[in-house]
C-alpha cells in the first residue's frame, strides 16, 4: 500500500454492495472477459498505432513515484506511439474510487488492483479484470516469478478462491511489514533494536518512562490496527496457522493465540505505548510524524522506506519484527506489492500487457533498486546504496529464505476491514475486550465463507 501507501480494503460493505450491483452486467455468467488465444496476441507495440494508455496507480510517495515515472518515460521513449496517461492516488483514495471506475463505460486500461477477497476477488467476480494466462504464455511471467508470488495474484473466475485459478496481475516490488526505529532515540535511551518480544516490551516500557512515545501509530482507516495485530499474531502462533486462517482453510479467530494477540494490542494502548487518539489520525501521516521525531518505533511496510530514507537519512533503521526466542525464524505479513492488472473493457489490452511486461522486467528491477525501492525479484545488476534500503534488502532475503511471509489479514473477507478493523478501533480506544473483538472477526469470516 499500503499506500498505504498501505494495504487492504477500505470501502465499506454498503459501498461494496452498491458497486457490485452497478456492475452486475459485466459480472454475469454470459459476459465474463475471455482470454485471447496466445497466437492472437500482438507484442509489436510499435504497430499498434497511436495509443493513449490510461494507468491508475497508488505510487504517490518518494522513490515509489520516481520508480513509476522513470519506467513510464522509458516505455514511451521505446514506443513513441504510446502516451501514458498516469493517474496517481493514495492507496485509500484509489480503493474508494477504483470499483466505480471499473464498472463504468470507460475504465482505465491498467490498474493496481489489491489482492484478496475484498478487492481483486470482487473485481474478478464482477468481470472487471482480464485474465492474463494467455499473455503469460507469451511473456513467460510464471517462468520468472516463484509460484507463491503468482498465486497471490490469482483468483478463480467466480471470485470464490484466491491463491488459485487464473492470473490477474503481476507485481513489481516486494513487501515486508517490519519494525522501523529511530537510531538517535534508541542510542539516547541506551537501547538496541530488539531481537525478542521480551526485549521489545522492555524497550517500550523504558521509552515511556523517559517521556518518549514508544510506537508511532495512526489508525483512522482501521487497517493499521489490523496490520499491527497481524504482526503480534505472527509472533504468537505459527505461519501455517495464520495462512490457513486468512484463506479460510482452518482454525478460528477465537483460538487462544489470536485472542492473546488482541489482548497484547489492548495492553499497549492502555499502557500509553501508542499515539494518543490514533483513530482520529491518518495512516499516511504516520511515517511523516515518525520522521519528525514522534515515536521511538514504528511498525510499517517497506513501501514507506524510500520516503523515510529521504526524510531521516541515516537516523532510521529497519529490522524484522522480534522473534519469540532469540535466533528463531520470524514470520511477518508481506509478499509483493499491488499487482498491475488489465481492465476487462480496455481497448488496448495487447499494449497494456506489453506495458506490464516492461515495468516488471529484470531491467525494471534494476530501476526499483536505483530509486530506493525493494524489487520483488533480485535485480540483475544493481544493489541498494542507502543504509536503510540495505537493511530492508537483508530482511527481505532472510524472510524469503525462511518462507516467512504471511498474508495480510484483510484478505480474509470482502468486509473484514469493517468486520475486524472496526472492532479493533474500539479495542484500541478501550471500549471493547479482546474476546469481543475476536468474536466479531470470526463472525465476519464465517459469514463470508457461507456465501462462497
Amino acid at each position: 500500500m499500503p499506500t498505504r501507501l498501505t494495504r487492504g480494503a477500505v470501502a465499506t460493505a454498503a459501498a461494496l454492495a452498491m458497486t457490485l450491483a452497478t456492475a452486475c452486467a459485466p459480472g454475469s455468467s454470459n459476459d465474463k472477459p475471455v482470454d485471447k488465444a496466445p497466437n492472437a496476441i500482438s507484442t509489436d507495440v510499435a504497430k499498434a498505432g497511436d495509443v493513449t494508455l490510461t494507468v491508475w496507480d497508488q505510487e504517490v510517495q518518494g522513490g515509489l513515484k520516481q520508480q513509476v515515472d522513470t519506467l513510464n518515460k522509458q516505455f514511451m521513449a521505446k514506443y513513441p506511439n504510446v502516451k501514458i496517461n498516469r493517474v496517481s492516488r493514495s492507496f485509500s483514495d484509489l480503493q474508494k474510487t477504483l470499483r466505480l471506475a471499473l464498472s463504468g463505460s470507460n475504465p482505465p486500461d491498467v490498474v493496481e488492483a489489491n489482492q484478496g477477497y475484498a478487492n481483486m476477488a470482487q473485481y474478478v467476480k464482477a468481470g472487471m479484470l482480464l485474465p492474463l494466462d494467455s499473455y503469460d504464455q507469451v511473456y513467460g511471467w510464471k517462468k520468472r516469478y516463484p509460484k507463491g508470488l503468482m498465486d497471490l495474484n490469482s483468483v478463480t473466475p467466480d471470485g470464490k478462491l484466491i491463491g488459485s485459478g487464473n492470473l490477474y496481475g503481476v507485481s513489481l516490488n516486494g513487501e515486508i511489514v517490519g519494525l522501523y526505529y529511530n537510531k538517535e532515540k534508541l542510542a539516547k535511551l541506551g537501547l538496541q533494536p530488539p531481537k525478542t518480544w521480551a526485549e521489545f516490551d522492555q524497550a517500550l516500557a523504558t521509552a515511556k518512562s523517559k517521556g518518549e512515545l514508544p510506537i508511532a501509530f495512526n489508525n483512522l482507516e482501521k487497517l493499521p490496527a489490523m496490520q499491527l495485530y497481524g504482526i503480534i499474531q505472527d509472533g504468537l502462533t505459527d505461519k501455517e496457522s495464520v495462512r490457513k486462517l486468512v484463506f479460510g482453510n482452518g482454525g478460528s479467530w477465537t483460538d487462544g493465540p489470536n485472542v492473546q494477540a488482541a489482548q497484547k494490542l489492548s495492553d499497549w494502548a492502555k499502557q500509553g505505548y501508542l499515539t494518543k487518539d490514533p483513530n482520529s489520525r491518518k495512516w499516511d501521516d504516520t511515517p511523516v510524524d515518525f520522521a519528525k521525531g514522534q515515536g521511538v518505533f514504528m511498525f510499517g511496510g517497506t513501501w514507506w522506506a524510500p520516503d523515510l530514507a529521504d526524510r531521516m537519512k541515516d537516523k532510521v533503521g529497519f529490522v524484522l519484527p522480534p522473534a519469540a526466542q532469540a535466533g528463531q525464524p520470524v514470520s511477518t505479513m508481506g509478499g509483493e506489492s499491488l499487482p498491475w492488472s488489465i481492465t476487462a473493457k480496455s481497448k488496448h489490452s495487447d499494449v497494456a500487457a506489453a506495458y506490464i511486461n516492461f515495468i516488471t522486467s529484470p531491467e525494471a528491477m534494476d530501476v526499483s533498486v536505483e530509486t530506493g525501492n525493494l524489487p520483488v525479484l533480485a535485480a540483475p545488476t544493481k544493489q541498494p546504496s542507502l543504509p536503510l534500503m540495505k537493511e530492508v534488502s537483508t530482511a527481505w532475503a532472510e524472510l524469503s529464505k525462511n518462507d516467512g511471509t504471511t498474508p495480510y489479514n484483510d484478505y480474509t473477507s470482502p468486509t473484514f476491514t469493517d468486520g475486524f478493523g472496526g472492532p479493533l478501533q474500539e479495542l484500541v480506544a478501550g471500549r471493547k475486550s479482546a474476546e469481543d473483538v475476536m468474536k466479531a472477526a470470526q463472525d465476519d469470516a464465517a459469514a463470508a465463507q457461507k456465501k462462497k
